[in-house]
């Protein structure tokens, strides 16, 4: 099979996947740098590296690591070839090779993924790629494999009720922060992470390169937004109440999350590298606010009213003279990136933004960045089920009164456990809040235009308080 069968098949596949960045802008090329066959019987294992072409049409939406896009993406893809296929990977199939068989994806191949644990268990290296065991891990190597469901970014495979394994799928080379901080935070036995079982590396551009990530499986876990949007419901079901009169109340949970949040920050400084942001750095921090915030005011008019306001506080930022304490942070944190377990609060995926360079994603920030992100989470957990539609006025005014009481008991929590409010630093929260709403609001009128006066309300009620 050359590996122009591949890209060919591959050419129509990759922008069908949930985990294809910019679906809108398909693949435009596709081109294999990378093939590695980890197995040659059948079922044959193939490992790849696909570089797309994902030129962007438009102006890129601005983040908060950088202000552009990259127009080559790297995808890994894990690809099991089958003279025959059975009826249960059917789902999977990428296409059809003549005279060679079935090619599909390999990882909802029971056979296939207990070959990969097998090799993480007993630190193989095969064809280049180095299998890693974290000491003391206990693995089961017979356990049965499910692919997990949902959006993501990655693809996670279950094993039995023990771990489970994250494959990421947009590489970029250097050491995954996603296993770089979970595996110290490990290893210094913090109980707010899963605990690191393994991972899977290979050399990419002459770089060590993380490739996969196997922990430990939260079984008694339940995601944190979808507990939010439970305590919501309850509300907006009883609307003549109060948040806090509600049998699904949230604040004790966003307190001990708050907590659990503290925590981890606390380790972070105490295990990797710290730093402190001058004068100048905070003049550079505001400087990128501010270059972000002028592509998104030209990109979305609604936003234009605001800017003037918002500017201000960046311009407040830039002359700041007093110093900010700079560390490790999870730097994509919201909801979604946590769990609550039987055990308490258990926060996930320090990977930060998959396709940034690493050097952006381990770079020092404040922990305020990712305590804006969790109140920001807090903003769209209340208004996301009245997002499609403008809901009664007293539903609007509880979702508001949610939000709050939520943003404040997490704020509560984190200072019990840290020692010190994050709001006592308002200028620098506010800030980080006012950039993470630009860009949602950036977000959400390209992809869900109804949803902008979820972000557009956050920024009204930032600027008022």
């Amino acid at each position: 099979m050359t590996n122009g069968h591949l890209e060919d098949l591959l050419r129509d596949w990759l922008p069908r996947q949930r985990w294809f960045a910019g679906k809108d802008r398909g693949a435009g090329s596709v081109r294999i740098v990378s093939r590695r066959e980890l197995h040659d019987t059948e079922p044959v294992l193939l490992h790849l590296l696909v570089e797309v072409d994902q030129s962007t049409p438009v102006a890129p939406v601005p983040t908060l690591d950088s202000p552009s896009g990259s127009k080559f993406v790297t995808y890994q893809v894990l690809l099991g070839v089958r003279s025959e296929l059975p009826a249960q990977l059917e789902h999977a199939v990428v296409g059809s090779v003549e005279g060679l068989g079935v090619v599909y994806e390999a990882t909802h191949d029971h056979e296939l993924m207990q070959r990969v644990l097998s090799w993480v268990h007993d630190d193989a290296e095969v064809e280049g790629i180095f299998f890693r065991r974290e000491p003391g891990a206990e693995l089961d190597v017979a356990a049965a494999s499910l692919v997990l469901g949902g959006e993501q970014s990655n693809t996670s495979v279950v094993f039995g009720e023990q771990s489970i394994f994250k494959l990421f799928r947009i590489i970029v080379p250097g050491t995954n922060p996603d296993l770089e901080i979970t595996r110290a935070l490990t290893e210094a036995g913090n109980q707010h992470v899963a605990a690191v079982h393994g991972w899977i590396e290979a050399d990419v551009d002459g770089t060590r390169s993380t490739l996969g990530l196997l922990q430990e499986f939260l079984r008694s876990g339940t995601d944190g937004w979808a507990l939010a949007l439970t305590s919501v419901r309850d509300l907006f079901a009883e609307g003549d109440l109060h948040a806090e009169e509600v049998g699904g109340d949230f604040a004790a949970e966003s307190e001990r999350l708050g907590m659990a949040t503290a925590d981890v920050h606390t380790a972070m400084a105490q295990t990797l590298a710290t730093g402190t942001a001058d004068k100048a750095v905070m003049a550079d921090l505001a400087s990128a606010m501010q270059t972000r915030l002028d592509a998104a005011t030209a990109s979305v008019p609604s936003l234009a009213a605001h800017a003037p306001a918002i500017s201000a506080v960046f311009e407040r930022l830039s002359r700041r003279g007093e110093p900010a304490a700079l560390q490790r942070v999870h730097g994509d944190y919201h909801l979604g990136q946590v769990m609550r377990t039987d055990s308490g609060w258990v926060l996930l995926d320090f990977e930060g933004e998959p396709g940034a360079p690493i050097e952006a994603r381990a770079a020092l920030s404040s922990p305020l960045r990712d305590i804006a992100g969790m109140l920001r989470s807090f903003d769209y957990a209340s208004h996301y089920l009245l997002a499609d539609h403008a809901g009664p006025a007293q539903l609007e005014y509880r979702a508001t009164e949610w939000a709050e009481r939520n943003r404040d008991a997490f704020c509560v929590g984190y200072a019990k456990a840290a020692g010190r409010d994050p709001r006592e630093d308002d200028l620098l929260l506010r800030a980080f809040e006012l950039d993470k709403a630009v860009y949602e609001v950036v977000y959400e009128a390209r992809n869900r235009p109804d949803w902008v006066r979820i972000p557009l309300g956050s920024i009204e009620r930032l600027l008022a308080a």
